[in-house]
């Protein structure tokens, strides 16, 4: 039997999510035409992708609870089930069927006369699920009201509210976009955060300054220095928050955050360098290897460069891990890699000549050709 292909859309909103959330409404508000809500709701599943399925859930609760902002919202809330464990160190999104929830703040909330209502009601709620996304009207359209209450959640004693309070400023969030915060005001607040001791809200601050390090990289490296200068932080923690803040950055070889992680100008001699591989055709290796003897002890990392060819015969690269570890004075290493040709959902693959990089330290030491063949 053919295995059913998988889709997010129907694993997370169906019918039986659909009823959980009419189940729970009707079970605090006698007005609520249950049986029809679930109706029109489903029916309309199959032509509508995820984020359109968040939109038309947001919209029949409109429909079928039919009153005003302040007292639909409170039927919302009194609705929701229990939340989560607060005393958890780490956790996933909860209840993401309630999503619809934040578009409905987000819709009918953003306005003067119901900010702190709305504010209040996104908190409550992040509780089960993560509201992140609700923000970003609000920070358009009140951005000094927004932050000040951002800057009150980053030191809330429930951490799925802390990390909230990192997710509602990162620049960008996949699905809901970008927003313009001055860098500054974003890490201001990252600064009541950063001592956290909840994994759960520290992946949340080393993305947060992963974007922000695209947009002022800078500025993210010193206060990572001042965050690691002031010892409010483990040293275990501290450093999974530089390396994983700094991802973009290795990858981009700024030699500032590389040696915030301790890798400096490598004193190595590379020899040996070969592609085993002259010809590589598509679903085949392209093996290569190389030798290094480190003239001291000292951090090391190893990454090489695969440049593709466009249909154009432009070359582009991309970024590959090899191997990172402390090296002793003269040890020798010697490294083999295969990596296979694929194709790719994002990229064409061309016959033409390729090229391997190897790049140590963000030093580029030695690049080499082979000939890819495309089927």
């Amino acid at each position: 039997m053919e295995n059913k292909k998988f889709s997010l859309k129907d694993e997370l909103f169906n019918q039986d999510k659909v009823e959980f959330i009419a189940n729970n409404i009707s079970q605090v508000y006698g007005g609520f035409d249950k049986n029809a809500f679930i109706k029109e709701t489903i029916q309309k599943f199959p032509e509508l992708e995820l984020k359109q399925r968040i939109f038309h859930i947001r919209d029949m609760l409109d429909k079928y609870l039919d009153t005003n902002y302040f007292d639909c919202v409170d039927i919302l809330l009194n609705s929701l089930p229990k939340e989560l464990d607060p005393n958890l160190t780490d956790n996933d999104f909860g209840y993401f069927i309630l999503s619809p929830y934040w578009e409905y703040i987000a819709k009918f909330g953003c306005e003067r006369k119901y900010l702190d209502f709305s504010f209040d009601a996104m908190l409550e709620c992040t509780k089960r699920f993560s509201m992140e996304f609700a923000i970003r009207p609000f920070l358009k359209k009140f951005p000094e009201e927004t932050l000040k209450y951002v800057e009150l959640c980053s030191k809330h004693e429930n951490y799925h509210v802390r990390r909230l309070a990192s997710e509602w400023i990162r620049p960008n969030l996949p699905w809901w976009g970008k927003v313009d915060l001055w860098v500054e005001n974003t890490l201001k607040i990252l600064d009541n955060l950063y001592t956290d001791e909840t994994q759960y809200v520290l992946r949340s601050v080393a993305n947060n300054l992963n974007d922000l390090s695209k947009i002022d990289s800078v500025a993210v490296i010193e206060r990572l220095k001042k965050w690691q200068k002031s010892k409010k932080q483990s040293d275990k923690n501290i450093n999974f928050l530089i390396r994983h803040a700094l991802r973009t950055q290795i990858k981009l070889w700024n030699q500032s955050a590389l040696a915030l992680l301790g890798y400096k100008k490598p004193e190595i001699e590379f020899i040996n360098f070969e592609v085993i591989t002259k010809k590589v055709k598509l679903w085949e290796s392209a093996i290569f290897n190389f030798e290094i003897f480190s003239k001291k002890a000292q951090n090391i990392i190893i990454n090489y460069h695969l440049y593709f060819v466009w249909a154009n015969g432009k070359l582009s690269y991309k970024v590959f891990h090899v191997w990172k570890k402390n090296v002793n004075n003269w040890e020798k290493v010697e490294y083999e890699k295969k990596h296979p040709l694929r194709e790719m959902t994002t990229k064409k693959l061309y016959s033409w000549e390729h090229f391997i990089e190897v790049v140590i330290n963000g030093e580029i030491f030695e690049k080499k050709s082979f000939k890819f063949e495309a089927l």
